[in-house]
């Protein structure tokens, strides 16, 4: 299988999905160099050996990382105080890489070893008790992090957008079901009156709007009132 400009982009990649590319994860960006839409200087992750490996691929020159997506660092690992943690769950949803454990109004505690150090769950703690702690000591970009832990990562990552794929496809259909049993159970009503009937009426209005709001998000198409400016 050939591979596009951008599957040998994302390959150069490091993986960590930190969105500090200003892209949602390593694959947007990947397309938007390969598109011309974006320049190789964005990935602080790769760092400056990240640049030249995306030079060498794309002929475009070596320029330094863009301060305005961060610097080049050693590694960190996300550290959770465990005396302080509510169990809120945030930082499971935050983390690309399903590299935090725990249930909700339980303890969290981080897998260090598959921590890609993106720093996505410290924003969303509401009690501030996680902490990114460099391991790599002098140690910086793609000499902080191997070509085994970027794939790996990646795996993860598109392993987790599978399951919360499927898990969102899942609740829609039990309520897509839900909704056509109250639909039934609607228009089974019996209607003596002009008024009960007028609000048996308004009731399969509601349901129908409903069901095809639910109809359009399946198909991707978010319904104008939910669409994102």
């Amino acid at each position: 299988m050939t591979k596009t400009l951008a599957d040998q982009i994302e390959d150069l990649l490091p993986q960590t999905q930190c969105t500090k590319c200003g892209y949602p994860a390593c694959r947007p960006y990947a397309e938007a160099i390969a598109r011309g839409d974006a320049p190789i200087n964005q990935c602080p992750p790769g760092g400056i050996e990240g640049v030249r490996r995306l030079s060498a691929l794309t002929g475009r020159p070596v320029i330094p990382i863009n301060p305005a997506n961060g610097v080049e660092r050693a590694r960190p690992v996300a550290f959770i105080d465990e005396s302080l943690c509510i169990g809120c769950t945030l930082c499971i949803q935050a983390c690309p890489v399903d590299a935090i454990i725990g249930a909700a109004k339980q303890m969290h505690t981080i897998l260090p070893s598959l921590c890609t150090g993106c720093d996505l769950c410290v924003a969303p703690c509401p009690v501030d008790c996680i902490s990114m702690i460099p391991v790599t000591g002098e140690l910086t970009g793609w000499a902080a992090w191997t070509q085994e832990q970027a794939d790996a990562a990646r795996a993860r990552h598109d392993f987790r957008n599978a399951r919360l794929q499927r898990e969102r496809e899942e609740n829609d259909a039990r309520l897509a079901a839900k909704a056509i049993e109250k639909m039934r159970a609607v228009t089974a009503e019996p209607t003596n009156t002009a008024e009960e009937l007028a609000e048996k009426e308004r009731k399969r209005a509601i349901i129908a709007a409903a069901m095809e709001r639910a109809r359009l998000r399946a198909a991707g198409n978010a319904p104008p009132s939910e669409k994102k400016d």
